[in-house]
């Protein structure tokens, strides 16, 4: 698959968004019938049906991105740190989605990543930020605090920001186990520009934060 994606990646000509997004799906699927591992969506309906957004993600481990990516209909791209571009897969899986990478430690590079997301959003792209910024292996479903810079290309932009819970997802690699593995992704009510307008990033990073870790309790809560 590998050798596959990579020259999806390399010739855009000749293989659109979607069927490069469908063969990331694809992929997810095989990797999770092998692996016993199942992921279910909730609140899709709350995903807005047009125009370009922002989804922002508790990050929990290796999986989150695929689970979201698995229950998202369509095309979306991703912005991961830069420290994983070398990692066989996860490089692949960024590129065929044509996902930015960021470099954490470069001040001019991360403002040119939030010039070219925010231009790509206003031009109707949908892409996955995890705020956090990076995760802590077995933190369970802890809520690491969020950055408020990872909110600035949504709002200048003017989009639709989507807060996504992830619950569980830490367990697809992080457990020594061959058991069945059930994650859930929970897609919440966005905010739209009305909604956030006036508030500094701060606020609204703040503001999707805890909305996130409400879901997450209630979600844990209801499970028993």
């Amino acid at each position: 698959m590998i050798p596959r994606m990579e020259y999806m990646a390399r010739h855009p000509e000749k293989y659109s968004e979607k069927d490069r997004y469908e063969y990331d799906k694809y992929c997810i699927r095989l990797m999770n019938h092998r692996g016993r591992i199942t992921t279910q969506a909730y609140g899709t309906e709350n995903l807005p049906k047009e125009g370009g957004y922002v989804m922002f993600a508790n990050h929990q481990g290796k999986y989150d991105a695929l689970g979201i990516v698995l229950t998202h209909e369509k095309p979306c791209s991703i912005v991961m740190d830069y420290s994983w571009h070398r990692f066989p897969l996860v490089k692949q899986f960024i590129e065929l989605l044509q996902g930015k990478w960021l470099k954490l430690d470069d001040l001019r590079q991360a403002a040119g990543v939030i010039r070219d997301v925010t231009k790509e959003v206003r031009e109707g792209r949908r892409y996955l930020i995890f705020p956090s910024g990076g995760y802590r292996h077995r933190n369970g479903n802890y809520v690491d605090p969020f950055k408020a810079g990872s909110f600035k290309s949504a709002i200048k932009a003017k989009a639709p920001i989507v807060p996504v819970a992830l619950v569980d997802s830490w367990k697809v690699f992080d457990l020594w186990s061959l058991r069945k593995v059930h994650t859930k992704v929970l897609y919440l009510k966005p905010l739209y520009y009305e909604d956030y307008r006036g508030m500094s990033s701060v606020e609204v990073c703040q503001l999707v934060y805890k909305r996130i870790c409400k879901a997450i309790e209630e979600c844990i809560a209801k499970k028993g």
